[in-house]
């Protein structure tokens, strides 16, 4: 008999790969938590994600197996949750389970009374082990209940207060919203020379050989070396560059990259980016995508743009929804084994390329002990195209040329096999940063004499995309939902994270083509989380909107990570829209974010790198960039071609009511301004003269 529970009713793929599970799941609802308090049981609450690989080990070593599903049944109300669906009730357990052991980490299985208040949390557990505690918990909760309330009180205390602003915890800066003007005496949040030090005190970290930090798991990190991007800009600084250019290069070299399908896997398990774990997540493609544009953009390097149209072009083959949006992840696994869809053997590769088979596996390090485990070969390369060409006697682009074909050999090979699981659902958040992604690399490889045509083709899917999100995701009454999939309607409100990245998303596309709709629509987004969001005591946002219940604790993303934190992002956005539109209350409250964050930027400004920017950015404060005139298009694409972090532009052919733009129009000539600092230069007549001052 084929066991159903009620995870059959979701459209997560993760929760409805555990629809057919015996453990008798509920989805983290009203309605469920309602349940638990009715029956007294304490909950379980079991938090992945569909590529997560210890998820479905987990799932089948003990999910699966009756015995164990039986001892959940009786003693917990079990509660199953897409960790990328519902990221505020992971938020919550995870920092529980850091508060418990000080480490975290998915599968995260919390337990919590009946309220939700958490009392014990950890991560994978092997099925003799998840038994033991099982009954250990259960008895626990039979004979001494107390102490599990004790304990529960105890670590959620903690959780409200670790969900406070630093200034609110006692660390630098005032709470609360109190600057009552702007004013251009104020001082940058932290110096040029207090960055200078930041970099001296961080470069002992930094593994310049093979780039990242020096440790093992390597995860890219796009968002501190965009901040490191910025800091060579701001400085030229070239020890910080040279940092970039090793880490970009050996990922792009690693196998932690899809030589032959474009994209990158989540993180490289050893130092050298060699062997990566194997799932491919749309976040991390978006971020890295921006981030090689950026590079290539400040450096010219040709591999970076070949990374920027091999991963766009992985995106659309193998994410992008034939409806619209962007898929959130391809699984790790295929057959039963992480990487099997990937990975090959000698002979595959000899059969597959016959004679051109010596000369791939030379650059691609494929040899018949493998290099990896069990004769299995990851593709990774050491040594440049160029080194590999000159052994040959080919030139670099004719060699070029022949290892694409080879490579294209291959991939259509690889189609063939059985395919890793795709996690269908539609994030607001995630497909806000690919939409970005596309838009940035319009812009940097829009060069008319290589690729005009693949930069207008970026440009065409990110308005299309960005176009998709606001028809599906914004709402009657102005907010956002989160989650989309196979045409069901969205049924999470959306957090803080899908305004902030989408409210980015929107500025992006105004700067490239100039549409003011984009920044209406932004500023409405804005404007509905200053209302359903902000902490008006402490001047930062919180996660979850005003309306949610459920959770012991309203919670504040601070820290930057993976992805950059929602606030930090915020904050980018306030600074931006508030130039743009002269929003003086916009840029107030960007700097007072700042401000207050100053102190945890110069602690650790690994997990404060977003925030790094944005007070970079406020050293000199941001450039005011506008252009006039029926060619404005021809000057913008100019300056979207160069690494300009500073610079926020606006443009238009005709009289524009933006504030930047009024009376600024002179017939049918195009003019260029720049302004800083409330100051605003003479009229500039041609765009070399412009990109000058500029430099």
């Amino acid at each position: 008999m084929i066991h159903l529970n009620l995870l059959r009713f979701e459209t997560s793929p993760y929760l409805l790969q555990h629809a057919h599970n015996p453990v008798e799941w509920h989805a983290w609802n009203d309605e469920t938590l309602a349940k638990a308090i009715a029956s007294n049981k304490m909950l379980l609450i079991s938090i992945g994600y569909s590529a997560c690989h210890w998820c479905h080990v987990m799932e089948r070593e003990s999910f699966e197996d009756r015995h164990v599903a039986s001892l959940m049944n009786e003693h917990f109300l079990c509660i199953k949750v897409d960790r990328e669906e519902r990221p505020d009730v992971d938020q919550l357990y995870m920092q529980a389970a850091h508060l418990i052991s000080g480490r975290g980490g998915w599968p995260l299985n919390a337990f919590a009374l009946p309220d939700g208040s958490p009392f014990y949390a950890a991560t994978y557990f092997p099925k003799s082990n998840w038994i033991d505690l099982l009954t250990q918990l259960a008895m626990l909760w039979q004979q001494e209940p107390a102490t599990i309330r004790n304990a529960a009180d105890q670590i959620t205390t903690g959780i409200r207060a670790g969900s406070q602003s630093p200034a609110a915890a006692g660390h630098s800066g005032s709470a609360g919203l109190r600057v009552p003007v702007e004013s251009s005496a104020t001082g940058p949040p932290l110096s040029l020379q207090q960055f200078d030090e930041l970099y001296t005190h961080y470069r002992h970290r930094i593994d310049f050989r093979y780039g990242g930090e020096k440790r093992a798991p390597k995860f890219p990190m796009p968002s501190m070396w965009e901040y490191l991007l910025h800091f060579h800009h701001n400085t030229k600084h070239e020890e910080a560059l040279t940092a970039i250019n090793s880490t970009l290069i050996n990922m792009a070299r690693g196998g932690i990259y899809d030589h032959l399908g474009g994209g990158f896997a989540r993180y490289s398990t050893d130092e050298r980016w060699h062997v990566p774990h194997f799932e491919k997540m749309l976040y991390d493609n978006a971020q890295l995508v921006t981030l090689y544009a950026h590079a290539f953009q400040c450096t010219g390097y040709a591999l970076y743009r070949d990374v920027v149209h091999e991963t766009l072009g992985f995106v659309e083959r193998e994410l992008m929804a034939e409806g619209g949006g962007f898929y959130a992840a391809l699984d790790a696994d295929s057959e039963g084994e992480e990487g099997r869809f990937y990975v090959w053997k000698e002979q595959e590769i000899d059969a597959v390329l016959g004679p051109d088979a010596a000369v791939f596996k030379e650059v691609y390090q494929v040899s018949t002990e493998g290099n990896w485990e069990h004769g299995i070969n990851i593709l990774l390369r050491k040594n440049t195209i160029k080194l590999h060409a000159g052994n040959h006697g080919f030139s670099q682009p004719d060699f070029e040329l022949h290892l694409r074909g080879l490579r294209r050999r291959l991939l259509e090979h690889r189609s063939t096999r059985v395919r890793p699981g795709l996690d269908d659902k539609i994030l607001c958040s995630w497909n806000a940063l690919m939409v970005r992604a596309f838009l940035v690399a319009s812009k940097a490889v829009c060069n008319e004499n290589l690729s005009y045509a693949q930069a207008m083709h970026y440009r065409t899917i990110g308005l299309q995309q960005l176009d998709f999100l606001l028809t599906t995701f914004v709402q009657n009454d102005g907010g956002l939902k989160r989650n989309f999939k196979s045409g069901r309607q969205a049924t999470i409100d959306g957090m803080l994270d899908d305004y902030a990245f989408l409210i980015s998303a929107l500025t992006e596309a105004y700067q490239t083509v100039f549409d003011e709709r984009y920044l209406n629509v932004a500023q409405q987004l804005t404007e509905y989380c200053m209302t359903h969001f902000l902490d008006q005591t402490e001047g930062f946002f919180f996660y979850t909107h005003q309306r949610t219940t459920g959770l012991v604790a309203r919670m504040k993303e601070l820290n930057d990570n993976v992805i950059p934190s929602s606030n930090s992002e915020m904050a980018h956005n306030l600074l931006t829209l508030g130039t743009l539109l002269d929003i003086p209350r916009y840029r107030i409250l960007a700097r007072t974010m700042v401000e207050k964050m100053a102190a945890e930027i110069e602690k650790n400004i690994y997990y404060h790198s977003n925030w790094g920017r944005l007070a970079l950015l406020l050293v000199e404060g941001p450039v005011e960039v506008a252009l006039a005139g029926p060619e404005y298009a021809e000057w913008a694409q100019q300056l979207h071609r160069r690494y300009l972090p500073q610079v926020i532009l606006t443009a238009s052919a005709a009289e524009s009511q933006l504030p930047l733009l009024k009376h600024k129009h002179f017939g049918s000539k195009t003019r260029g301004f720049i302004c800083k600092k409330q100051l605003c230069g003479e009229p500039l007549n041609s765009v070399a003269k412009l990109l000058e001052q500029l430099d």
